[in-house]
């Protein structure tokens, strides 16, 4: 066997590990997504939470201002403009930007 074709080899060899690898981060970062808070679990029943604000009950929940809701919340991780994003109060969960929950505090 010739070094030019031992090195072509290995050279294929390691093309075809880094795809391999790719394919494998790209897998893991998509299953990682963190999922959508659900209203019914107990932490946003809690907090009154909502993943559409025109729906929050403004009788029980007398802090609830027309126009607020988790995009314009100061808690709310995402990028402005994005459907949904991480909130401390609900850790590995997403929230709805259109969401809103009694711990509401007007974004600075």
């Amino acid at each position: 066997m010739s070094r030019f074709s031992k090195l072509s080899s290995t050279r294929r060899v390691f093309m075809m590990q880094v795809a391999t690898a790719a394919t494998a981060v790209l897998a893991v970062s998509e299953a990682s997504a963190q999922a959508m808070v659900d209203e019914k679990d107990p932490q946003a029943a809690g907090l009154a939470y909502k993943a559409d604000a025109t729906k929050v009950d403004k009788a029980k929940n007398p802090k609830f201002a027309a126009g607020s809701n988790c995009a314009n919340c100061a808690l709310f991780q995402g990028k402005a403009g994005a459907a949904s994003g991480g909130c401390p109060l609900f850790a590995g969960k997403q929230v709805a930007a259109k969401g809103w929950c009694s711990a509401w505090a007007k974004k600075a």
